[in-house]
This record gives C-alpha cells, sequence and structure tokens, in this order.
C-alpha cells in the first residue's frame, strides 16, 4: 500500500544534528496519521507521500522545517520565590509568554519552559524548544502502512499500539497548574 492521506505509517527513525551527533534514536517506531493532521514535520511528511513500506530516506530539516529559529525572547529570569522546592536545572514548567497581553491570553498559547540557570535569588527559563535554532538530519524507514480507521480520521491521530490511547483517566491531571518534568 502506498502512503497517502489517511493512511497510518509506521517508521523508525534516527534524528541527528548537522554534524551526524545523535541526537534520538527511537526506541519504538514512530506511527502517525498521515494526510495534513500535524503529527509529523510537514516536509517529512511530504517526502513520505506515495512512498511504500521499505522505502527509506535522510532529510535535512532546517530550522523552520522543525523546531523554529530560536527566539532570544522567550528568555525570562523569575524570582525564586515563584518556584517549588527542590527546584532543578531542567526541570519544565508551563506558562506565558511574557509579551503576551492580558486580553489575547485566551489565543495565546502556553509554553513549556525549561530551567536553565539558578543562581542565588532568580531562575532564569527557557520558552524555546532545546532543539530550535539547530539544522537537523532525520532518517525514516518505512516499516508499515495501512488505512485509517474513521475513529483514528474522526480524531486526527493513530489509536492502538504506539498511537494515543483514549481512557478514563485522561483528564487525570487537569487543573494542574503547575506541571513539572524533569529532563535526563
Amino acid at each position: 500500500m502506498k502512503i497517502v492521506k489517511n493512511s497510518v505509517v509506521t517508521a523508525r527513525y534516527k534524528l541527528t544534528d548537522a554534524q551526524d551527533n545523535l541526537i534520538e534514536e527511537g526506541q519504538e517506531p514512530m506511527v502517525y496519521l498521515h494526510g495534513g493532521y500535524d503529527n509529523i514535520f510537514p516536509k517529512i511528511e511530504e517526502a513520505l507521500e506515495g512512498k511504500e513500506v521499505g522505502y527509506a530516506t535522510t532529510l535535512q530539516l532546517n530550522p523552520e522545517d522543525a523546531f523554529g529559529d530560536y527566539d532570544a525572547a522567550l528568555i525570562k529570569v523569575e524570582p525564586r520565590s515563584r518556584f517549588p522546592s527542590p527546584l532543578e536545572v531542567g526541570m519544565q514548567f508551563e506558562g506565558m509568554p511574557e509579551d503576551s497581553d492580558e486580553s489575547d491570553e485566551s489565543e495565546e498559547e502556553a509554553h513549556i519552559f525549561t530551567v536553565t540557570d539558578i543562581a542565588d535569588d532568580k531562575v532564569v527559563l527557557d520558552g524555546n524548544h532545546p532543539l530550535a535554532g539547530i539544522a537537523l538530519r532525520f532518517s525514516v524507514t518505512v516499516d508499515d502502512v495501512r488505512e485509517a480507521t474513521d475513529e483514528e480520521i474522526a480524531h486526527g491521530h493513530v489509536h492502538g499500539e504506539h498511537g494515543h490511547h483514549h481512557d478514563d483517566d485522561e483528564d487525570e491531571d487537569a487543573g494542574n497548574e503547575y506541571r513539572s518534568h524533569p529532563i535526563h
């Protein structure tokens, strides 16, 4: 089966920087719904269009094709008192960019800010994706292609193994304004 709109693609991948330093090699294959559902970078989706199982390629992704350019405006310095203890470099928090106007807050998307430095009574946060501003190489090998189910198409993502799962605990974290995730 060829990769076309509304097909589910299973692929192995490896992500490196432009000098071929390994950034990530998927332990599990990636599985995504093909056809403009924003489940994968458009340049990768475009390269896989019409391909079949066994197809392999390596793509150069410039920052604008992947995580965007680095934005110095997304660096924040906040008082240490605004954060829980313990606090470590690498922890992440959800927040709004500095220049977001209160009246536009409902339209503005929150960013994930990573703690990059802790000094005395100040904390430095970076709202850029860790790979922002970096040219990347994305190697991919297509392992499987199948038709998406009507439910997957309606939801805009893959269900089942390595895809999204719907269960009753999905809203378990709703209301947690301060979510932190240490990065290893």
